[in-house]
């Protein structure tokens, strides 16, 4: 990868866990984009095509499920990794998410933001 950046795109409608995630990412050096909403997600997803996605299930507009069956529909956005992150961890969900396409389906409460940056450079790999 050298030198080259690795964009991110968060979409979590929660501010007190974008702001956390977000302000880890940036100091480990990644370029973060947010969104707050699913409809925006997309959008920014689009204009933007980011190296990796994280995604929250539960947001306003469209469902985190919604956009992530979107972004896979789309030439543009189907190859991008997205990863799933949630405060919700019911199988069914879990099991329809990686069904969508995510890379993986993380639940906030186990993951800090320092596992989410270490994670990045491995989901990138595969």
């Amino acid at each position: 990868m050298g030198d080259q950046v690795i964009d991110v795109l968060l979409i979590e409608d929660d501010p007190a866990a974008l702001e956390m995630y977000k302000m880890k990412l940036e100091m480990d050096g990644y370029r973060v984009s947010v969104a707050m909403d699913g409809e925006e997600g997309l959008v920014r997803a689009h204009e933007l095509l980011p190296d990796i996605i994280f995604l929250d299930v539960r947001l306003p507009k469209k469902d985190g499920l919604e956009v992530l069956r979107e972004l896979r529909l789309s030439d543009a956005t189907k190859h991008i990794p997205a990863i799933i992150l949630s405060n919700y961890g019911e199988k069914e969900l879990i099991e329809r998410g990686l069904t969508l396409g995510a890379m993986e389906f993380l639940i906030k409460a186990q993951t800090t933001p320092a596992s989410l940056s270490e994670g990045i450079n491995e989901w990138l790999k595969e």
